[in-house]
Order: structure tokens, then C-alpha cells, then sequence
């Protein structure tokens, strides 16, 4: 998976049917998530389409580890969305993803104005759920 910033860089000079295979291509690239974890408990509430994210802790050596994360969504454009979101925090510290302005981050993609308001209704449920999971693992 590229980094942000390399995304971020391509994603300004496409258009928009360009970019919305770009957001394709992104979610395509997700780790898979296996079906016995899409259940109602990892089901982020509020989005037009189906999301789930599962959260997990990888020990780092004793210095309490990073939180990594596994999503889907049945919608290609939403899963790429989920994409760009776990690009602002995979695998980093707790205390790192706490302190990530996960919203700067994505703002210069501008998904608000580029997709429909149900495509991206549900980006805060997200991201409050990976702040009120790094929170508790902080």
C-alpha cells in the first residue's frame, strides 16, 4: 500500500472518474477480512453501506504495542475510503493514533465535495471508533 502522501499527490491531478478508481483500486488493496468477524459488534453504525472494522494489538517489544486494523465494507467506494482512513493510523501506537488528526489528514482529498453525502456519512463513525479504540488501549 503507498503511502498517503503519494496517494495524496496522484489524487489531485485525476479527475473525478479517475479518482473515484483510484478509491476502487485502494479498497482492492485492504487486507482481507475474514467473514466470521463482519458481525454486528464490528459493524460501525451510521454509513449507507455496510462497514466493519476489527481492531487488534500487535506487540511491538514492550512498548505497548500498535493498533492494527482490519475493515471491509460491501461498497468499493466505501472500502476505499476505509482505505485512506487506516492509512492515518495502521499499525502505530495508541498514543500516536490519539494525537493524528485523522480529519487533517484526509481533508486534502476533499471526499466531502468529490462523493455523495452517503458515501461519506459515515467517515466520523469511523474514526470515532478507531479514537475510542485507541483510547482504551492507551
Amino acid at each position: 500500500m503507498p503511502s498517503l502522501s503519494d496517494i495524496r499527490d496522484d489524487y489531485e491531478f485525476l479527475d473525478a472518474d479517475d479518482r473515484y478508481r483510484l478509491l476502487i483500486d485502494l479498497g482492492r488493496a485492504l487486507e482481507p477480512m475474514p467473514d466470521a468477524l463482519k458481525t454486528d459488534a464490528t459493524l460501525v453504525r451510521g454509513c449507507s453501506a455496510a462497514v466493519w472494522v476489527y481492531p487488534m494489538v500487535r506487540d511491538s517489544g514492550g512498548d505497548g504495542g500498535t493498533l492494527h486494523f482490519l475493515a471491509d465494507s460491501n461498497a468499493a467506494i466505501t472500502k476505499g475510503i476505509i482505505a485512506l482512513v487506516l492509512l492515518t493510523v495502521q499499525d502505530r501506537s495508541p498514543a500516536d493514533i490519539l494525537a493524528t488528526s485523522i480529519e487533517d489528514a484526509l481533508a486534502p482529498f476533499d471526499l466531502r465535495n468529490q462523493l455523495s453525502s452517503n458515501r461519506t456519512q459515515g467517515i466520523p463513525n469511523m474514526i470515532a471508533l478507531i479514537r475510542a479504540t485507541a483510547e482504551r488501549y492507551a
